[in-house]
């Protein structure tokens, strides 16, 4: 029967363990850096007609607090895919825009694509972790991740983006960007404090995920972000079949497909929507398929961590990579191991 003891502790185990270190090395990256004050002081709503925000993967799915806070602070903005964005809407990409270009590696076939079309014809915010990168070199004002060097499927670059995007966040809203970076201080603790118990929570995880075929990751506003990224991580990690969507959005269409096997894990996320995602978890519950609400006020493994709302979109991801841990031990793999992908994808 499997355990946590069956978990393959290769690079991607590495990786996760290691987040704490990296979320220490960009905060306090970001505590240095020159180019969030040149953002604040230099990229206005008032010089832009629209900001749009694009990324792939991960990188894309992580801009749904941004683009919230911008939205509340009077922007326009539009989160589009890199590879629609250099197909479909080219004609974004001119002055009277500023865009948001995120990638971990920095040089993925879309952000160079990104960069040839734009030919400086819009100002670009880049965020990356590939200091040498040509998003790095090429955008005009770049802000560094500084996570370190990750082997394969995101999981440290994802958080520590996420840190960078609430930083980036204060210098366009206008926010305290003091009071912000001391929000986001104690995230590597309570990564670290988390971590330290992965195999105890990777086995309730075990039990709770024993003979399930399908995963539903879901949530509403912010919370989006860990839902449909921790579902492409599962996917990406476990080869398991995973989706990530609004809990909304659930309920039209997959809800009917509820049956034995299959698991949906909602994050209750903030209080404007969470009764809503309640009773979305007391509604599957009444089917035969089985659900389990993830919250700072759950037990065990789907207890979230307590943290300053700024380090929310931070710490919900933890339980989603536990499941990665999890549904790889259930099936006799090592997670996070590659077979047909790379981790820099290089064709758009």
């Amino acid at each position: 029967m499997a355990s946590s003891k069956d978990v393959i502790q290769g690079r991607y185990f590495t990786d996760l363990m290691n987040q704490p270190e990296a979320l220490r090395g960009t905060w306090s990256a970001l505590r240095e850096a020159v180019s969030l004050d040149k953002i604040a002081r230099e990229c206005g709503r008032d010089r832009f007609k629209r900001i749009v925000l694009t990324g792939m993967g991960g990188s894309f799915f992580g801009l749904h607090p941004l683009t919230i806070e911008l939205a509340a602070a009077g922007w326009t903005p539009m989160m589009i895919e890199t590879s629609e964005l250099i197909h479909y809407y080219p004609e974004l990409l001119c002055p009277s825009t500023l865009v948001v270009a995120i990638s971990q590696s920095g040089k993925s076939a879309e952000t160079i694509r990104l960069l040839e079309l734009n030919a400086r014809r819009a100002k670009v915010i880049g965020v990356t972790n590939g200091a040498d990168s040509p998003l790095a070199r090429e955008c005009d004002f770049a802000v560094m991740i500084a996570a370190g060097d990750e082997y394969t499927v995101s999981c440290k670059t994802y958080v520590t983006t996420q840190m960078a995007l609430r930083m980036l966040g204060a210098a366009l809203s206008g926010a305290d960007a003091a009071v912000r970076l001391r929000q986001l201080e104690s995230a590597a603790q309570v990564f670290s404090d988390y971590l330290s118990g992965w195999s105890r929570r990777v086995d309730e995880l075990i039990e709770m995920l024993r003979g399930v075929r399908d995963v539903f990751l879901v949530a509403r506003g912010e919370s989006l972000a860990t839902a449909q990224t921790g579902a492409l991580t599962i996917k990406e990690s476990t080869h398991f079949h995973a989706e990530g969507m609004s809990s909304a959005a659930f309920r039209h269409g997959p809800f009917e497909m509820l049956k034995e096997g299959i698991f949906v894990g909602v994050f209750a996320g903030g209080a404007k929507t969470r009764e809503l995602n309640e009773r979305l978890v007391r509604d599957v519950a009444g089917t035969t398929a089985r659900a389990l609400l993830f919250a700072e006020d759950a037990a065990g493994a789907c207890r979230i961590p307590a943290v300053p709302e700024a380090s929310r979109t931070l710490v919900e991801i933890l339980p989603a990579q536990m499941m990665t841990l999890a549904l790889a031990a259930l099936s006799g793999r090592e997670a996070g191991k590659f077979e047909r992908a790379t981790k820099v994808t290089a064709v758009e």
